[in-house]
């Protein structure tokens, strides 16, 4: 173990022997241990006029010292926090090590480097492969990892050869307890994490996955959906606006084909097909996954279009409907909800589970054929209907038990 009357500390001089033409000295970084000393260049110069010697740092107030002082800070925050990482990895260290994390850390691609490229991504795909809620997630996510290692270690970065699976385990830890996440949030957050560290893998910047004995914690996911005497009295309900019976007829559409809102919102009339049979389908890439969702049409959803076709809600630049935002629509959704008797939190999302439940699984439509027409990426996502809908069997015989009691006896 590191004992614990070693002496640790960090110093920049001028190395005035090395001055250049302008008369500016190079600044050196010293990393002393146990009185064993490595000096490492740090890229930054300055006139000897403007050098605290005593201070190790830059005198003045213009923006060139304080852009000199503020690299000299990150250096000492970064070698002290290394410092930390290194004593609780291998209950030693020494200067040359110190020195090898830090050169590490600015010779090679960091995690925090990495993870910026990956937002960046993000931030270019929005409106195309993803939707801007999920470059938010991005973004969510690389700020708590950037302030868990500030807080844990005292550096904003590290060089990928520092984390590991206690790493991870701290990681999550910090989510859970420090942040108090709900299961659902943390593994959300961890995903884009876990992205990156895969993409450094796979380039070889590191030699072992991390995650590999990593088993995220399934939160318990509840999905709602309206009874079939419900989803009736919703069809039969009218509003005296027009507007809201253009969003109760969108949720309907929704219900009838499974679309997500950011897919009805951007579908087009080219998305809609005839195919072979002569019905006309749904033939698009989901948004939210990039998986292509094939969807025969039912009446309800061709008389929506047609209802609408011609109408200051029929879509323009090719786009099938002319839809407002999704906080809009559930709002007005609240009031629908009201008037057609339904006690329900009523959302736009609740279309698709109704169109997995009540449409499909409920009459017979095999999980396999359900989960393309959603375009789920793994069928395990479409099982979750399944188990919703044999609890909405027993919810079902229940309430038929409660009609038909007294009704019926035996001979």
């Amino acid at each position: 173990m590191q004992n614990n009357r070693s002496t640790f500390s960090i110093l920049f001089y001028l190395n005035t022997s090395k001055a250049k033409k302008s008369g500016k000295c190079p600044i050196v970084g010293r990393i002393t241990v146990d009185g064993k000393s490595k000096a490492f260049a740090t890229g930054l110069d300055i006139l000897p006029e403007y050098w605290d010697v005593k201070a190790g740092l830059a005198i003045g107030k213009s923006e060139e010292i304080k852009s000199i002082n503020s690299q000299i800070e990150k250096y000492r925050t970064d070698i002290t926090g290394y410092y930390k990482i290194l004593v609780n990895d291998n209950g030693y260290v020494t200067a040359e090590t110190l020195k090898n994390a830090l050169l590490g850390s600015l010779e090679q691609n960091t995690l925090m480097q990495e993870f910026a490229l990956l937002v960046e991504e993000k931030r270019q795909a929005v409106g195309i492969l993803i939707a801007l809620h999920t470059y938010k997630n991005h973004c969510n996510a690389y700020r708590h990892l950037k302030e868990f290692m500030q807080e844990k270690y005292g550096v904003t970065d590290v060089p990928f050869a520092r984390i590991d699976f206690s790493f991870v385990e701290a990681y999550i830890y910090y989510l859970k307890i420090n942040l108090r996440l709900l299961p659902r949030t943390v593994k959300q957050t961890v995903a884009p994490f876990r992205k990156v560290v895969k993409r450094a893998f796979n380039k070889g910047m590191i030699q072992q996955d991390p995650f590999f004995d990593y088993r995220p914690e399934r939160p318990a996911v509840k999905r709602r959906w309206l009874l079939m005497d419900e989803l009736e009295r919703l069809m039969n309900v009218q509003m005296e606006r027009d507007t809201a019976n253009f969003i109760k007829d969108m949720f309907l559409f929704s219900t009838f084909t499974g679309l997500a809102y950011t897919d009805l919102k951007n579908l087009r009339h080219e998305d809609i097909r005839t195919v072979k049979d002569g019905n006309l389908c749904i033939i698009l890439d989901r948004q939210k996954t990039g998986t292509a969702s094939y969807i025969p049409l039912l009446d309800i959803p061709k008389q929506i279009m047609e209802k609408y076709r011609n109408t200051e809600f029929a879509g323009t630049d090719g786009k099938v409907f002319k839809i407002r935002t999704i906080e809009n629509a559930n709002i007005q959704l609240k009031k629908i909800a009201k008037a057609a008797g339904i006690d329900k939190r009523l959302t736009h999302h609740m279309s698709r589970h109704c169109f997995a439940t009540q449409i499909c699984l409920s009459q017979g439509v095999p999980i396999e054929t359900l989960s393309r027409m959603m375009g789920h990426r793994d069928i395990t996502t479409t099982q979750i209907y399944a188990k919703i809908t044999r609890a909405k069997i027993k919810e079902d015989m229940t309430n038929l038990a409660e009609r038909i009691e007294g009704k019926y006896t035996l001979v």
